[in-house]
C-alpha cells in the first residue's frame, strides 16, 4: 500500500528499548488498531510501524479520509492502553533520544543536558525529532544532527556552534 509523502505522522517514543517479543506483540496490536481505525465512520488509510525497538509510529494518508479530533483521541487512548499493558511511557516529551554509534539511547532532559555539558552529546550527535508532521519529514528530518534540530534551540546556552 502506497502512502503519500504528505501523510500525517505521530511518533510515540518508548521510555525503554523494547524486547523482540514486545515489538512483535505491540506490532500485532498496532496492526489490529490501524485496520479498524475510523474517522466519522470512514475507514482511515493507516499503518503503524516500530523503529529501533523504541519508536511507535502511526501514519495516516488523508487523501481518503482525514484524521479527526475523535479519531486522534482514539489513537491516544489506544497508546495509553499499550503503556499499561507493556509498562512503558509513551508520552514523556522530555525523554530525549539520540544515537551513540549504532545504539539508540534516551535520557530525561536533565541527564541529556548533563551529557551536553560533558561533551558526550555535541552538535554532530544524531538526535530524533519526534515532532515531524508527515511522512516526508519522517524520512528526511527525523534523524538529524543536533545542530539541525529543535534541540539546539532548547539547549543553546550549553552548546557552541
Amino acid at each position: 500500500m502506497q502512502f503519500s509523502e504528505n501523510s500525517r505522522v505521530w511518533i510515540y517514543q518508548s521510555s525503554k528499548k523494547l524486547s523482540t517479543t514486545e515489538v512483535q506483540q505491540i506490532q500485532q496490536s498496532l496492526d489490529s488498531f490501524t485496520t479498524q481505525w475510523t474517522a466519522h465512520n470512514h475507514q482511515l488509510k493507516a499503518k503503524a510501524e516500530i523503529r529501533y525497538n523504541r519508536f511507535l509510529i502511526l501514519i495516516v494518508d488523508e487523501s481518503q479520509a482525514g484524521a479527526s479530533g475523535c479519531s486522534i483521541d482514539k489513537s491516544v487512548n489506544f497508546m495509553k492502553q499499550l503503556e499499561q499493558q507493556f509498562n512503558i511511557n509513551l508520552f514523556d516529551r522530555f525523554n530525549l533520544a539520540y544515537r551513540e554509534g549504532e545504539e539508540i539511547l534516551s535520557l530525561p532532559r536533565h541527564d541529556f543536558e548533563e551529557q551536553i555539558k560533558q561533551g558526550k552529546i555535541n552538535t554532530n550527535t544524531i538526535v530524533f525529532n519526534n515532532l515531524v508532521q508527515n511522512l516526508a519529514e519522517l524520512e528526511n528530518k527525523w534523524e538529524v544532527p543536533f545542530k539541525e534540530s529543535w534541540h539546539k534551540q532548547l539547549f543553546r546556552d550549553l552548546v557552541s556552534n
